[in-house]
C-alpha cells in the first residue's frame, strides 16, 4: 500500500479502499496509563460519501473537551459501525495492562454490527480478528478512523470517570479522570486505595501498605491497651 505524505487524515481509507479493502476499522484506547478506572476501547468504521464525512477529526488528546463532546455526537450519527468497551480495573489488574489492552481493542473490533476486511491500530496489532491489520504509529493522528475511536473511547472513559465521582468525591476523579497526576497522588495517599484504583500499580499498592500499615498500628495500640487493662485489674 502506498500512502503519499500529503493525502491527510483520509489517506489510509482511501488508499485501501483503491486495494479493494473495505470497510475499514479504526480501533484505539483510552486509560492505559490511569491508575484508576477502566481502561475503554472504542471501534469505528468511517462512511467514504461526503454526507458522512467527519470535519475536525483528531487525537482526542489534542482537543477540548467540548470539541470532543461534539465530535463524539457526530461520530455516532454517521459512522457506518461503532462499538465501545470497559475493562474494569479488576481484570486490568488480572491480565495486566499490555494483554488488557489487546483484549479490549479485540472486543471492540469484534462488537462492530458491520465487520471489517481491514483494521488499522493505534500503535498494537491486534491478532485473532480473521482479517488483516496494521498498527500505525500514531494512528489517532494520521488516520481518521483511528481519531474517531479514540474520541469515542476518550468520551466515554470521561463520563465513567465524572460517575465515579459523584461515588468518591473525595479523589477528585472529575479532574485527573484517574491518571497519575499530583493532585490524585496526594488524595491517593490521604484517603488509600478506592474499588476503582488499579493494585498493580506501584503508587496505589504503596498507599495501600501505608493503609494496611496505619490499621495495623490502631490493631495493635488497641492490643495494647487491653493488655494494660488486664494487668491493672490484677494488680488490683
Amino acid at each position: 500500500m502506498r500512502l503519499r505524505r500529503d493525502s491527510g487524515l483520509y489517506g489510509y481509507e482511501r488508499a485501501l479502499h483503491r486495494a479493494g479493502l473495505d470497510p475499514v476499522a479504526g480501533a484505539d484506547e483510552a486509560g492505559r496509563g490511569a491508575c484508576a478506572g477502566p481502561l475503554v476501547a472504542g471501534a469505528v468504521i468511517l462512511g467514504e460519501s461526503r454526507a458522512r464525512r467527519i470535519e475536525g477529526l483528531r487525537d482526542s488528546k489534542l482537543l477540548t473537551p467540548l470539541a470532543r463532546e461534539r465530535l463524539y455526537g457526530e461520530i455516532t450519527r454517521k459512522a457506518v459501525a461503532w462499538s465501545v468497551v470497559a475493562v474494569p480495573p479488576e481484570e486490568c489488574d488480572r491480565l495486566g495492562m499490555h494483554v488488557a489492552n489487546l483484549a479490549a481493542l479485540r472486543r471492540a473490533l469484534v462488537r462492530l454490527d458491520v465487520a471489517p476486511t481491514y483494521v488499522l491500530t493505534d500503535g498494537f496489532s491486534v491478532d485473532g480478528l480473521g482479517v488483516p491489520g496494521l498498527a500505525v504509529w500514531k494512528g489517532d493522528r494520521v488516520a481518521a478512523c483511528v481519531a474517531a475511536a479514540s474520541i469515542i473511547a476518550k468520551v466515554t472513559r470521561d463520563r465513567i470517570m465524572a460517575a465515579e465521582h459523584l461515588v468518591h468525591p473525595q479523589y477528585a476523579f472529575d479532574v485527573h479522570k484517574g491518571y497519575c497526576t499530583p493532585l490524585h497522588q496526594e488524595r491517593l495517599d490521604a484517603y488509600g486505595p478506592s474499588p476503582t484504583h488499579r493494585r498493580r500499580f506501584v503508587n496505589v499498592r504503596r498507599a495501600t501498605k501505608v493503609e494496611d500499615a496505619v490499621a495495623y498500628g490502631q490493631d495493635e495500640t488497641h492490643e495494647q491497651d487491653e493488655q494494660d487493662e488486664q494487668g491493672e485489674v490484677r494488680a488490683s
